[in-house]
Formats: structure tokens, C-alpha cells, sequence
């Protein structure tokens, strides 16, 4: 069975954009793959230094939320970064022969430098630690050398600085030791937040699948529908229905679909029933998810034992492709 290795930032608890566009996807390659599943925590220093109180249970909670949604840690193996240190240790040596001018070029690294810059105007220098990210990254997927990444399309560019630095390593080494990444390419639903942009809790337009149900059905009343419509009978247009007819889309059936669609187009369809009605929808297809959430919610010691026991196993195959780096490269 072919291994594929991917991961989250430890963010706190995750959204419907995490679950519909990468935890769901995870759920079904656990079945077909050899699959380990990483928080990491390293990576969100490289934004949240200065801000780490929460940071345990950040991970914590990133790990009841993918159990939770179906990832089984039976299939599967959760593991969390800094619990596996090797991965430091190949990130240096990477570091050594990774060009500047290859990070530099780097979409995500810019991204988050412009996030970084805008959360501290007065300071528009970045770190170390976040300039070397791209290359921290190609040592997640390098560690433990897997041929299969799965990525959205908007993260492609993870994928080609890690297919280049695994060139560049086995060409300096003269060795074909490293896989370079293939990527998975997830079939995913893209969820927008409540005000029609990306969904993200920094804009304050998500849904967490730790949402209770009466909150759900609060934010979905707020979601942006039809700004043509003024009155309840005027005639909709759902394609310029900016959010809740994508919700519709997503979480309804055919049939569900084209009524809501006949309906708001005739008029017979107010916007305020049309959002309590895809609340509870929305609150049916999240209920198994949250039932299983408040059982780890219950059960802490569990979940540390499920992430003690993977990056313990991580770590055993980690040991093994660090020690092949360290005789190729010629260390003591």
C-alpha cells in the first residue's frame, strides 16, 4: 500500500472549508492508502510566536475534529510535528542546499508574510523561521518520503519546491534516494465564508463543526443571498445568490436543489425561510460529526494516547530515512 502524507496547521478548531476541502477527502484515501495525518505545530509559530497560550490545545482540538469527522486512527496515523524531531534535523540539512531565491518565489511564504505585515504594521521584517518555511515543509513530506501528496489545486507550488529540492539533493549526493511528491489532487467541495469570501475565522465568516446547532442556524441567517431581492415576493436569481444557494448546492440533494432554485425564482421562496431551512439541513449533516466530537471532547486521555501512539510510529519510520540522509550526506 502506497503512503501519502499530509497536514493542518494547528489552528484551534477547524470549519466547513477545512472538513469539505480536505478532512472529507482524507476519510475516503484512508481506505485506499497508507495515510499519516500531521498538526503542524511548528509551522504555526512561524505566525503565532508571540501568541502560544493556546497552542496545546489548539493541536487538541484540531485532532478531535479530524476524528470526529471520520479520520480512524486504525487506518490511519496522527501524528503531531514537533513530537517527531527528525523532521528538524532534515530540515536543516535541506536548508543547506535550497537556493534563497527558491523560498523567496514562494506563494504561500508570501501570503503569510502579507498577513504577518498587516497584523504588525510598524514591523515589516519577517523571521527566520518563516522565511525557511517552504523548505520546513519539504521536510514534512520528504521525512518520510512519500511518492503521493494530496493537495488542492491552489497548493501545486507546495509540491514543485519539494520535487525541486529533492532533485537538487539527489543530484549533489549523486544518489536517487528521495521520491519526488506526486500530487493527489482532492475532490473537493469549496465552501465560501458567511459574507461570500474565503471562509477563515481571522474574517470571522466561518461555521466550525464544533458549532453548536442554535449557533449554526444563527450564522447561516446572516449569510448573503440575493442583494436584487427587497422584497419577500420579488422574483429571485439564485446564480447571483452570492452564498446561501452554493450552501444549498453543497449540502442538498438534486431534488432539494431544484425546488429551492423553482421556488426562489417564482417568488415563493423568502430568503429568511430559505436560510432557517438550509440551517437545519446543514445542522442534519453535521450531527453524527458533533456527536462523535463530544465523545472525545469526553475522553482527552484517549485522544493523547491516539497522538502519543503516531508520532511514536512516525518517529520509528522517521529514524529510518534520517539515518539513509545522514550516510549519504557523509555526517559523523
Amino acid at each position: 500500500m502506497q503512503r501519502i502524507v499530509s497536514g493542518m496547521r494547528s489552528t484551534g478548531r477547524l470549519h466547513l472549508g477545512h472538513y469539505l476541502g480536505v478532512i472529507q477527502n482524507w476519510v475516503k484515501l484512508q481506505n485506499e492508502y497508507d495515510c499519516y495525518f500531521f498538526v503542524a505545530d511548528w509551522h504555526a509559530l512561524t505566525t503565532k510566536y508571540d501568541n502560544t497560550e493556546n497552542l496545546r490545545q489548539d493541536v487538541i482540538d484540531v485532532v478531535i475534529d479530524w476524528l470526529a469527522s471520520g479520520i480512524d486512527p486504525e487506518k490511519s496515523t496522527i501524528y503531531v510535528q514537533s513530537l517527531v524531531p527528525e523532521i528538524a534535523e532534515l530540515h536543516i540539512y535541506l536548508s543547506m542546499v535550497t537556493p534563497q531565491n527558491w523560498v523567496e518565489r514562494d506563494p504561500t511564504l508570501k501570503d503569510m508574510a502579507k498577513i504577518l505585515r498587516t497584523k504588525e504594521a510598524a514591523n515589516s521584517q519577517i523571521s527566520y523561521g518563516l522565511m525557511g518555511y517552504p523548505v520546513l515543509m519539504s521536510a514534512d513530506i520528504m521525512m518520510l518520503n512519500s511518492p503521493l501528496i494530496p493537495v488542492g489545486v491552489d497548493q501545486i507550488a507546495h509540491i514543485e519546491i519539494t520535487r525541486d529540492i529533492v532533485r537538487r539533493f539527489n543530484n549533489i549526493y549523486k544518489t536517487d534516494f528521495f521520491n519526488e511528491p506526486q500530487p493527489i489532487l482532492n475532490e473537493c467541495s469549496l465552501i465560501c465564508g458567511l459574507d461570500g469570501n474565503k471562509m477563515s475565522k481571522s474574517y470571522n465568516n466561518d461555521i466550525k463543526i464544533s458549532d453548536t446547532e442554535e449557533v449554526t442556524a444563527k450564522k447561516i441567517m446572516t449569510a448573503i443571498t440575493d442583494r436584487s431581492r427587497l422584497r419577500r415576493d420579488d422574483l429571485g436569481h439564485p446564480d447571483q445568490c452570492e452564498v446561501a444557494f452554493k450552501y444549498w448546492q453543497i449540502f442538498g440533494d438534486a431534488e432539494q436543489v431544484n425546488t429551492v432554485k423553482c421556488e426562489c425564482e417564482k417568488g415563493s421562496r423568502g430568503c429568511a425561510d430559505c436560510k432557517r431551512q438550509l440551517g437545519a439541513l446543514v445542522n442534519e449533516r453535521l450531527h453524527d460529526i458533533r456527536e462523535r466530537r463530544r465523545y472525545y471532547e469526553e475522553h482527552l486521555d484517549e485522544v493523547r494516547e491516539i497522538i502519543r501512539k503516531g508520532s511514536e510510529k512516525t518517529r520509528t519510520e522517521a529514524q529510518k530515512v534520517l539515518k539513509e540522509v545522514r550516510n549519504i550526506i557523509g555526517m559523523y
